[in-house]
């Protein structure tokens, strides 16, 4: 089986088994000892660096405005998603954000010290006048700031 490794991995005690993968940007993340070590035995056991695919970014960034997380969603975990589009592999993560998108885009992912994340309808509101709106920012009424909320 594919698994495609966010930097939580290399952070945490789990195992990890099959065919692994991330992406540069994950490796960048990656600054203090453990971690780095961690990425050194996985790598030493076949870990494989791969970019995504433009296209499959793209298809991301879609699925993250349609689940309304383009507000939190990180390029690396672009990345992770994209890459896990690409290979057709499981993901391990445990950001809600990337599970919220994974689960639009029909990639299967697996927590590894969280629970698994149920799907989230996001909406925004204006803190001040009350008013929904299309994205976070500032209210166009009354000049407030716009926050995400829970549907």
């Amino acid at each position: 089986m594919k698994a495609i490794l966010d930097s939580s991995v290399f952070f945490s005690d789990c195992s990890v088994t099959g065919d692994l993968y991330t992406t540069p940007s994950v490796c960048e993340e990656l600054i203090d000892i453990c971690s780095k070590g961690k990425f050194e035995k996985f790598s030493a056991d076949g870990l494989r660096v791969v970019s995504p695919s433009a296209q499959s970014r793209k298809i991301v960034t879609t699925a993250a405005k349609k689940t309304r997380d383009t507000c939190v969603i990180s390029e690396t975990d672009c990345d992770l998603l994209a890459l896990a589009l690409d290979l057709d592999a499981v993901l391990h993560t445990d950001d809600f954000a990337i599970q919220n998108i994974a689960c639009v885009l029909g990639v299967q992912t697996i927590p590894i010290n969280q629970r698994k994340a149920k799907r989230i309808h996001w909406k925004y509101r204006c803190s001040g006048c009350g008013r929904y709106s299309d994205h976070d920012g500032e209210c166009l009424i009354c000049g407030s700031i716009i926050k995400r909320k829970l549907k």
